[in-house]
């Protein structure tokens, strides 16, 4: 059975992005689609219901968000099966647990309440922290509506990953299912304790550093399909501004996330939390086993 891609809703117009961008991506790959509704409405609620119903007022919205979700998706992406789920749990728990059956799961930047251009919300940078299976965190335009890939362009990062990883991996099918350009990136710097005012010796700890650079793209890139583009870009920077700076006219930004021994699922670090509150276009964390 085809594992599905998830989605978590919630109302918000971030969510409804998520649904578009989640419909296309299911199409995309000849997936069903799954929406999840999380919420403790009966820890605030209790037994009370709503007026003239027999169930609480916040399950009563919850199912009206799922079924007007439901109808967005369908009519986006008609040849799409899709199912739903509302269920009263914390909504970071829920989706981690999620993540177990899912191929892909999806979410927006922030929920319910949050300000608009607002860096991503705690729901989402939480699950991104902790899936187990990729996840994307959807990023829109002003205009709150979520737009297939129109650049032919994604973006990966390579960090200090082995050649073949889930990362790279999942790079080379997303670029090839779009019919996109790859363009593999990799940050570089030269630490200030390296530099030197000899003439002789003025530029070479730089040269080694990008020479390293270079390196490990080649080593990441040793597998790369024949049927997929691939360019290959060295940055003198911060990764975190490198990448951010990358998102832009990209269609989606892939980076690898590893786990830590001793450690609930996976564990960002700051170059991940940044290029998730900053990015210009979709971010995708794929999970490395170690």
């Amino acid at each position: 059975m085809d594992l599905p891609i998830v989605v978590g809703v919630d109302g918000s117009e971030a969510g409804l992005r998520a649904v578009d961008w989640a419909a296309d991506e299911a199409a995309l790959r000849g997936l069903p689609l799954r929406l999840v509704y999380a919420s403790l409405w009966e820890r605030y609620e209790g037994e009370a219901l709503a007026e003239d119903l027999d169930r609480p007022s916040e399950q009563v919205r919850a199912e009206d968000v799922v079924a007007a979700a439901a109808r967005r998706a369908a009519r986006r992406r008609a040849d799409v099966k899709i199912s739903t789920e509302v269920l009263p749990e914390e909504p970071e728990y829920t989706l981690v647990r999620e993540s177990r059956g899912a191929a892909l799961l999806v979410t927006g930047t922030r929920g319910r309440g949050g300000l608009a251009g607002a860096l991503l919300g705690s729901v989402s940078l939480t699950v991104a922290g902790h899936a187990h299976c990729p996840m994307i965190v959807v990023r829109g335009d002003r205009d709150d509506r979520a737009r297939p890939g129109q650049h032919g362009r994604v973006v990966v990062g390579v960090g200090d990953t082995p050649a073949a990883s889930e990362t790279m991996r999942f790079a080379f099918e997303e670029a090839r299912r779009r019919g996109a350009v790859l363009e593999a990136v990799r940050a570089w710097r030269c630490p200030a304790h390296e530099t030197t005012d000899h003439p002789l010796l003025a530029g070479e700890p730089a040269r080694l550093h990008e020479q390293h650079a270079v390196d490990a793209l080649e080593a990441a890139l040793k597998e790369a399909p024949d049927d997929v583009v691939v360019r290959r870009r060295t940055v003198e920077g911060h990764a975190r501004t490198v990448l951010v700076g990358a998102s832009r006219d990209a269609d989606l930004l892939i980076l690898g996330a590893r786990r830590r021994p001793r450690h609930f699922g996976l564990q960002l670090g700051r170059v991940a939390h940044g290029v998730l509150h900053h990015s210009d276009c979709p971010v995708a964390v794929v999970p490395e086993p170690v």
